[in-house]
């Protein structure tokens, strides 16, 4: 395991950021052990309490298990993890993880059928003016980054309407993941934020109550990006295997 000396400005984040990486990255296999508190404070070059402290955290992340006497145990984050974990998964070394991205997606069109459907039934017109409002301004800023921040806030719209806590939730954390994201997804995703009828099919089957056309016009906008983005896979994968790519 290599770790890095720590400026001591910015001491307690480094420490924990440093020991998520090396749980995420694999450094440190599930169930196997950290080093003791005294060799992680002499390799990074800091105290024994700052390291106790980062450990907590990790524990309260649920990526390790801290045993009084019994030294710190990596866990399996995949079974442990929680949604926080997305924004370090999705980008890992600087590089987008493809495979992250496709959860991601296969969430949210999951999450948007039922949030479309529970909107209709528990809002209806009540919620119309915004949504159509937001579709308007969608129509108005051809831009595909613009689009897409106008995109989220027609969700925003629907995720209260929906009136669902355990769905908002699970909202702000892929929101969180997503809007870091935005310029780099900008290609991806300007097949969906383009498509304004498809946002108004889903508002007006909000607006008249009507939850089954709601849920269907959903899947249909969100399965744009999908699409998509297996045809940029698969695109990816035939330029790797041609022998003829520089």
């Amino acid at each position: 395991m290599v770790l890095k000396r720590i400026d001591r400005k910015t001491v307690p984040d480094e420490v924990f950021e440093q020991l998520v990486d090396t749980v995420l990255d694999g450094e440190v296999a599930p169930g196997e052990t950290l080093p003791a508190e005294r060799h992680l404070a002499e390799a990074l070059g800091v105290s024994r309490p700052t390291v106790r402290e980062a450990l907590q955290r990790l524990a309260h992340t649920g990526l390790v298990e801290v045993r009084q006497g019994g030294g710190t145990t990596v866990r399996d984050f995949r079974r442990f993890g929680g949604l926080d974990m997305l924004p370090r998964l999705i980008f890992r070394r600087g590089e987008l993880d493809y495979s992250v991205l496709r959860s991601i997606l296969e969430a949210r069109a999951a999450m948007g059928r039922d949030v479309a459907g529970l909107a209709a039934e528990r809002a209806g017109a009540d919620i119309a003016p915004a949504l159509r409002a937001t579709v308007d301004e969608l129509v108005a800023h051809p831009d595909p980054i613009a689009q897409q921040r106008i995109a989220l806030a027609f969700w925003d719209h629907l995720v209260d309407a929906a009136d669902s806590i355990v769905y908002r939730l699970l909202y702000n954390n892929l929101r969180a993941v997503y809007e870091p994201a935005i310029e780099a997804l900008a290609g991806l995703m300007a097949a969906e934020v383009a498509q304004a009828d498809r946002y108004r099919a889903i508002t007006e089957a909000v607006a008249t109550g009507d939850p089954d056309t709601a849920r269907s016009a959903a899947t249909d906008l969100l399965s744009l990006a999908t699409t998509e983005f297996t045809t940029f896979i698969r695109r990816l994968e035939e330029a790797t295997n041609d022998p003829h790519q520089p």
